[in-house]
């Protein structure tokens, strides 16, 4: 009997706005014959594009409130593994990104970790531009640039919006910027399917010739020690930092050599996407867990932990140990000696070291802002706000999106917007499900009050 072949893969990719959902519902209601899996990631503390995915018998996983290409990478890894526990309600597999991630990371986990290589093919992916606003977009992200650079179909889309000319214009500048994908042009992010599915497109070794950094990997952590420890009690120390907390994995058994840190690497990325145990100082650090150190008070704080027998420990660190005065110290103390009846602390110097320094930066200025609340909304009070909302800040407003109870309006008003575009129209009936309205905004230095002060005042 002929083994089951590696269940298909497509990454689904694009900068906030451009199309994804429409075009993941497009696929979910063709009649493709295909059963799919959908995994989301999401930007924010608030997840609403599983609310926007239309009802269908495929299966959706969310990832929520995380970088895709850090934290979020292991979640991936945890949610494809679960996946194969019930591989035979799916035989393909859509993996959504956030409009604010970089692709690639998300494509490396297809090769870099053994178990999904195993059971999972990279397919193609699918980067959908937005061509009234991608002119801008490509002058202020690095990540719109990444997606079509990566991309194995550029899906030109909102094509209704821009003139033939400005649209030549466009699609000369993304050949040249990606001579290998394949470019379709879109309105409302109608292509055929077979346009995006079953590409057989993923080339590595083509990847490689253009990238050969491609299969090196961004980490959630910064740093790397390994210790050389016997037996006994330990102590984790550190001085004020830049920041009031800082997550951490101690790995026991760790090996020196440079196989060994990245076996390690792997190993912690997927802990990291577990959430992090908060411990205060003075509690003991448990091997092998995310942990979140906080270090919020005056002075040095320590922690402490122990090992029953000789061992190499390795701490692979949010930040650089520089930052936080980073120190081991053997708590038991050495023996008294003949001139001074106390214990003494012998500090255990680093064996190996090294630092993971991420290939991107995360822009501090772009955040999400999410608006949840009961009640209905006044429609005129709605459309006064939004319309001085989108005067004053559309610019740098790069998405918004979910649904409003309107008064008197039996149906869910769902509304999705880019920058000064705004569409809006009634969706399924509330039903017996409690109406709410749920909000989430995305751009650059976004006035948090003024927006949440303003959608109050709609309320009824």
């Amino acid at each position: 009997m002929d083994a089951p072949r590696n269940i298909p893969v497509t990454i689904l990719t694009g900068f906030l706005g451009s199309g994804k959902t429409t075009l993941l519902n497009r696929i979910l209601r063709e009649e493709h014959g295909k059963r799919i899996a959908v995994v989301e990631n999401e930007f924010g503390e608030v997840g609403i594009d599983q609310a926007l995915v239309i009802n269908a018998d495929e299966e959706i996983f969310e990832m929520s409130n995380g970088c895709i290409c850090c934290t979020v990478r292991g979640d991936l890894i945890r949610v494809l593994g679960n996946l194969m526990k019930r591989r035979d309600k799916f035989d393909y597999v859509l993996v959504e990104t956030t409009g604010l991630a970089d692709p690639g990371p998300v494509a490396q986990t297809f090769f870099m970790d053994d178990e999904i290589r195993e059971e999972y093919a990279l397919d193609g992916i699918v980067t959908l531009v937005d061509a009234a606003h991608i002119e801008q977009q490509l002058g202020r992200s690095d990540e719109s640039t990444e997606q079509i650079a990566f991309a194995d179909v550029l899906v030109l889309n909102k094509t209704d919006l821009v003139d033939g000319e400005a649209l030549d214009t466009l699609e000369t500048r993304l050949r040249d910027m990606n001579r290998m994908a394949r470019v379709v042009r879109s309105e409302m992010a109608e292509v055929p399917v077979d346009t995006v599915l079953n590409l057989g497109a993923f080339d590595l070794d083509e990847v490689l010739g253009r990238r050969p950094t491609f299969l090196e990997p961004e980490y959630p952590f910064e740093w790397t020690g390994v210790y050389s420890l016997d037996s006994g009690r330990y102590e984790l120390s550190l001085a004020d930092g830049p920041d009031p907390s800082m997550s951490l994995v101690v790995v026991p058994d760790q090996g020196t050599d440079d196989s060994a840190l990245r076996e390690g690497a792997e190993w912690c990325v997927r802990r990291y996407a577990e959430p992090a145990d908060p411990i205060r100082p003075g509690d003991q650090l448990a091997l092998g867990q995310h942990l979140d150190l906080q270090l919020d008070s005056q002075g040095r704080k320590s922690f402490f932990f122990e090992v029953d027998s000789p061992v190499n420990v390795g701490l692979y660190t949010q930040h650089t140990a520089e930052e936080f005065d980073l120190q081991l110290t053997n708590a038991n103390g050495a023996p008294p000696t003949a001139t001074s009846a106390a214990r003494t602390t012998e500090v255990v110097p680093v064996e190996v070291e090294r630092t993971w320094v991420a290939q991107h930066e995360h822009d501090d200025e772009v955040g999400s802002i999410a608006i949840e609340t009961e009640g209905d909304v006044d429609p005129d009070r709605l459309n006064a706000w939004l319309s001085e909302l989108l005067v004053k800040y559309g610019v740098d407003i790069f998405r918004m999106k979910g649904f409003i109870s309107l008064k008197g309006e039996s149906r869910r008003f769902v509304f999705q917007g880019v920058h000064m575009l705004f569409d809006g129209q009634p969706d399924r009936p509330w039903g017996d499900a409690p109406r709410r309205n749920q909000l989430v905004f995305i751009g650059r230095n976004l006035p948090e009050q003024f927006m949440r002060q303003g959608f109050e005042e709609c309320l009824v």
